[in-house]
């Protein structure tokens, strides 16, 4: 009971602890990186029956490996973005390699993997690096269609 009780309290901590490292980060303009239990508490639990996103603002996660030559490619692009779009777009992202219950999650065999998660209506995963250009018409396009 007590180990129950501790276990408890520490994920509610560290709900907070993300949650709050998020905030400020998101305020900042920076990219935000996820580990597995971070995503369950911010972006989406997995082990949940359907995709229910649990953020306020669109996002973007970047599933990418500290090995793979186009992600580090794009992973400068996705710095710019962040700053662009502070406060109207989240951008996470997520180190398969360490998070393999993610990359199973969503199907991701081929890196860089982006999705685009609007606050309503339904992700959408792209695959491949792309310049900045490409990210901003996927932007428009997946995350703010109506503007």
């Amino acid at each position: 009971m007590k180990n129950r009780f501790l276990y408890i309290v520490a994920m509610i901590a560290a709900g907070i602890m993300a949650f709050n490292i998020s905030a400020s980060a998101q305020e900042e303009g920076k990219v935000i990186t996820l580990t597995t239990a971070e995503f369950n508490t911010m972006v989406c639990n997995i082990d949940a029956d359907s995709f229910k996103y649990l953020g306020t603002k669109p996002a973007i996660v970047d599933f990418y490996a500290d090995w793979c030559g186009p992600c580090r490619a794009i992973a400068p692009t996705l710095e710019e973005l962040a700053k662009q779009y502070a406060g109207k777009i989240i951008i996470y992202k997520v180190n398969i390699d360490k998070s393999h219950e993610l990359a199973a999650a969503f199907g991701i065999s081929s890196i860089p993997a982006v999705m685009y998660i609007p606050v309503k209506g339904e992700a959408k995963m792209t695959l491949g690096s792309r310049n900045k250009e490409k990210f901003i018409k996927e932007i428009n396009t997946y995350l703010f269609p109506n503007e």
